[in-house]
């Protein structure tokens, strides 16, 4: 019999999202989700990401539902200020009535006062494919929505969903990986980096871009290292790479430029993601990077226009 997974993680994304939340999951959990759910055994906190909305930690498993509250009272739990919430999955036809009946019996099944506000632990139950699972809850802390306040900004910069993503991608998840953002512009890949406590530093030629992104980080108590020159002229390495190029309106941009700053990049580092508008994959390929996965973004709003996202490694 298989071993079951440690974890059960539940998405939500706009349809715009869909490929971009299938690209984070392919680098996240090495595969797609389904269904808006995936079984791991990877341990991701859920605020890394744009996309993911709960991880649940598998600690029990039955096919009968009395055998997994029988389970629950002989583990024996006693715990203060605790919650229990129902977590429905695809597939999943339990009414609300039947829902709360069954939180109850969790809730007689665990030593302790619940507290429902603002909860130390959440216990949660759910049903998918015929089996009963038990286990702690946490949930995607949307506090990173914050950064939509940030003092600084330019009308085409990335949004923080595809920022976040970014981060996720080039760090694989793996939170003990420096990080470099090439073309920081405003901060906005910077800022989220920061909060999910990624390390990563930033640079911009343009040293009123780089003001800018010291302003933004300063203004949610960030630290970060901001570097005004040249990549070129960078002389540190790193684990991966996030390049978010210029779109030739605040600072001019062609083909030659691009290819420096990708070429330069690659001098620091082997896994790089790159954000562009246009058709680049000549430009990487001469760099010495091989694509190793793609997708591609629609930015929604008065303007429409698609975002290329490239994954490369030397």
């Amino acid at each position: 019999m298989p071993t079951t997974p440690r974890h059960i993680y539940t998405f939500k994304y706009d349809s715009h999202h869909h490929e971009l939340c299938k690209l984070e999951s392919r680098h996240l959990f090495n595969e797609e989700l389904k269904d808006n759910l995936l079984f791991s055994n990877i341990t991701v906190l859920p605020s890394i990401s744009p996309f993911i909305k709960n991880r649940f930690q598998i600690l029990l498993n039955f096919e009968s539902y009395a055998e997994l509250i029988n389970a629950i009272k002989n583990q024996n739990i006693q715990e203060e200020d605790f919650k229990a919430e129902y977590l429905v999955l695809a597939g999943d036809e339990t009414d609300y009535t039947e829902r709360l009946k069954k939180l109850r019996d969790v809730g007689m099944s665990i030593e302790g006062e619940p507290d429902y506000y603002h909860p130390s632990i959440i216990y949660s139950i759910c049903h998918f494919n015929n089996r009963w699972y038990f286990g702690i809850l946490t949930k995607n802390d949307t506090s990173w929505h914050q950064h939509k306040q940030k003092p600084c900004s330019f009308s085409n910069s990335i949004s923080m969903y595809i920022a976040k993503t970014l981060v996720s991608v080039a760090s694989q998840g793996v939170g003990s990986r420096q990080l470099l953002d090439a073309c920081c512009g405003v901060g906005t890949v910077m800022l989220e980096a920061c909060y999910s406590q990624f390390n990563i530093d930033g640079c911009d030629i343009s040293s009123t871009a780089c003001e800018y992104t010291k302003e933004n980080l300063a203004h949610y108590n960030y630290s970060a290292i901001v570097f005004p020159l040249d990549i070129q002229g960078l002389d540190k390495t790193y684990d991966a790479a996030i390049i978010d190029l210029p779109y030739n309106l605040y600072a001019y941009s062609d083909d030659a430029i691009t290819s420096h700053i990708i070429t330069s990049t690659a001098n620091l580092t082997s896994r790089i993601v790159i954000v562009s508008l246009s058709n680049i994959q000549t430009i990487i390929e001469t760099a010495g990077l091989q694509i190793v996965d793609f997708c591609t973004v629609e930015k929604r709003g008065t303007s429409k226009f698609t975002r290329n996202i490239w994954v490369c490694e030397k």
